[in-house]
């Protein structure tokens, strides 16, 4: 226990020296360990813990880099939205909006390959809405997803701030997200003693990280710091759409097969209980079929379904789309082990 409590130690030092550098991306660091310690339903709180006492060190060590008027127009929206976000957590799947923003991620791709010259516009001036906007979207995006992380780097990147006052302005706007999912874990008894003690030591971790990252920062250029910025929305792009599509494919049962016989081609894509095919063949031409109910039928077939249910169990039922021709209905059902049409 004592050998972990060191890796994950010094683990969140670098973890959070890392973050600061890249604009997040500790957690992907600290989760997998934490998993050998902690039930996954209190890993958050303890990261939280952790969060919460890196943003105010950070505040501590970069006080004089904080820009006031960001911070001012981002955090009294932020707020609400982050309470907005983890209410609407019951009814919306936050795999989907991961899904959108590893695609938003990995966009920075062509900010990599930029030279100085070539850079994204430094926009100095955004207006007092705008700011707010950002502030809204950057909690209710929290609040749904558990982070923003590396989502709102590039702005922060395009405000013509320093690399200390992106980093004390960050930690700044975010420390009061961090301390409302705080009471949240606790308010749904989401932590435990274990998960308070681990969450202690990354928050001394933090401190530490927070204090020494000073003397790291002039070893890089304004240049470097931003594409290490880029590059780590990349990386988390691509890390976030891998694990978001998984979680969707298997939720949603998907499945896609191709297959080519003697006279067609066919696509099948299977999504959730409903099945469509695209199919090409010499006789019939491109053909779109998908399952349907049978309340979808037009009122003349429905009393062919029910006759047909009289003496077959489990019918399915197909929707046949032609080009330039109108739909027909298909009628399968299981015989002998085989799917098998009837007419």
């Amino acid at each position: 226990m004592i050998t972990s409590l060191v890796v994950l130690f010094l683990s969140t030092i670098v973890a959070f020296w890392i973050s600061a550098i890249c604009g997040g991306g500790a957690s992907l660091i600290l989760i997998p360990l934490l998993n050998f310690m902690l039930p996954s339903s209190v890993i958050p709180f303890s990261l939280t813990i952790g969060t919460f006492t890196s943003s105010v060190s950070r505040i501590v060590v970069f006080k004089r880099n904080i820009n006031w008027k960001i911070f001012l127009w981002f955090v009294p929206f932020s707020i609400p939205a982050v309470l907005l976000g983890g209410y609407l957590i019951k009814y919306i799947e936050p795999s989907y909006l991961q899904l959108i923003v590893a695609f938003f991620l990995i966009g920075n791709i062509p900010q990599l390959f930029k030279s100085k010259k070539t850079d994204l516009p430094v926009q100095s001036k955004y207006s007092r809405s705008f700011l707010a906007i950002i502030g809204f979207l950057s909690g209710f995006v929290s609040g749904i997803t558990g982070a923003i992380g590396l989502l709102f780097n590039r702005f922060y990147l395009r405000m013509g701030l320093s690399k200390e006052e992106i980093i004390a302005t960050r930690a700044a706007n975010e420390v009061f997200l961090h301390l409302v999912k705080l009471i949240i874990y606790i308010a749904l008894g989401l932590y435990s003693k274990a998960a308070l003690g681990l969450g202690l030591a990354i928050a001394l971790a933090t401190i530490i990280s927070s204090v020494t990252v000073k003397f790291i920062l002039p070893y890089f250029s304004d240049q470097l710091f931003k594409k290490i910025g880029y590059g780590a929305m990349v990386v988390s792009g691509v890390v976030l759409l891998a694990s978001s599509s998984r979680k969707i494919v298997d939720q949603n049962g998907l499945q896609v097969a191709l297959e080519h016989l003697e006279n067609k081609t066919e696509l099948a894509l299977s999504w959730r209980e409903t099945n469509f095919v695209l199919e090409y063949s010499k006789t019939h031409g491109l053909e779109f079929e998908r399952s349907i109910h049978w309340t979808g039928l037009p009122l003349q077939l429905q009393q062919k379904y029910f006759a047909l249910s009289k003496s077959h169990s489990n019918i399915y039922i197909e929707k046949v789309m032609r080009f330039r021709k109108g739909a027909s209905y298909e009628f399968y059902s299981h015989k002998e082990g085989l799917l098998t049409r009837l007419d």
